[in-house]
């Protein structure tokens, strides 16, 4: 065969190696666990956050102290030097990331809304978060058409952040596949959050309702979320909002352990609170908010002036927190 022919097929094969790890939905994850390392590759350090076994072969997932990003990639694409939780802290102080989960312990102590609930400061716009708690109604898509219809010619694809739980994701799985056709098709750009596995609620005091409930496993409402999110063709982000916006200072702290910067809200539509510049809105897309969908339909119809002259613009959560610590 001749050189340049053995060439162009070797370069589609690895095209189309490397183009489904990205794709891959994990079906059979194991030792799926929190495993701290810096990983090198050329002049790029990332830092390991999880490391698992699919099929055989050992993969990490892996977030750009930077730029707050994620993805998933094989760990054999890597030098890998093992890391204790500390030392992350202490090797990547001046980066968003630890700057991130240094802003949201120090808002530990509230009952409600602790982490970061503010992205960008004076810049008109806002970051929409998306919650999908577990429900037995449907998605509320026409919040995701609207963003798409109102934003397609200034930003596409549309940012937002979607709050996923692993109960919403096994009985939704039609509704999951369109948001993440609409991924595919670039009409919106969408980071994953980590809602917990359960999501549980009862009837009891908020200090001892949601995660706070006697007998939660974190473990469980954290690490099984992730799991199912990669088995769903997801790549958890490196943020995780607490259900209900309940926790207590021990409970941020150990999320945080597991590498994850609690996110909150400062504009939380249904209970009345208004959006100001840079704010984190928050709305419930599980078909259990009317009154939240309502408010963000009116206040994008609000704004249509200033969306149209790029004045009032959405947020990429992530690229948020890095212009706030630049």
């Amino acid at each position: 065969m001749h050189l340049s022919k053995i060439l162009h097929l070797s370069f589609w094969a690895v095209l189309l190696i490397h183009s489904k790890i990205y794709a891959q939905q994990f079906e059979d994850i194991k030792r799926y666990k929190v495993n701290y390392s810096l990983a090198t590759q050329s002049s790029e350090k990332l830092i390991a956050t999880r490391s698992f076994v699919n099929n055989n072969v050992k993969y990490l997932l892996l977030v750009n102290p930077e730029t707050l990003d994620t993805k998933v990639d094989l760990a054999s694409n890597y030098s890998i030097s093992s890391l204790q939780w500390p030392n992350v802290f202490v090797i990547f102080k001046n980066t968003a990331y630890v700057k991130s989960l240094t802003e949201a312990a120090a808002k530990a102590v509230q009952l409600q809304d602790a982490g970061i609930d503010h992205a960008i400061p004076k810049e008109a716009g806002i970051t929409l978060t998306i919650d999908l708690c577990p429900s037995h109604k449907p998605l509320d898509r026409i919040i995701f058409q609207s963003v798409f219809d109102e934003f397609k010619k200034i930003e596409q694809p549309a940012p937002l952040a979607i709050s996923v739980s692993g109960k919403w994701m096994l009985k939704h799985q039609d509704d999951l596949n369109w948001l993440k056709s609409l991924v595919d098709k670039k009409e919106l750009d969408i980071t994953w959050v980590n809602h917990s596995y359960n999501h549980e609620v009862n009837n009891l005091p908020l200090a001892e309702n949601f995660l706070l409930a006697p007998g939660t496993n974190l473990d469980t409402e954290v690490l099984e979320n992730e799991k199912l999110m990669l088995k769903n063709g997801l790549t958890p982000s490196v943020f995780f909002r607490f259900p209900g916006l309940v926790s207590d200072k021990s409970v941020v702290q150990k999320i945080e352990t597991y590498g994850l910067i609690p996110i909150g809200s400062d504009a939380w539509l249904a209970k009345g609170q208004q959006p100001n510049e840079g704010s984190i809105v928050l709305i419930h897309g599980n078909g259990n908010e009317e009154v939240g969908v309502k408010d963000f339909i009116e206040l994008l119809k609000s704004k249509q002036g200033d969306v149209k002259n790029k004045q009032w613009l959405l947020f990429d959560l992530r690229k948020g927190l890095e212009k706030s610590f630049e």
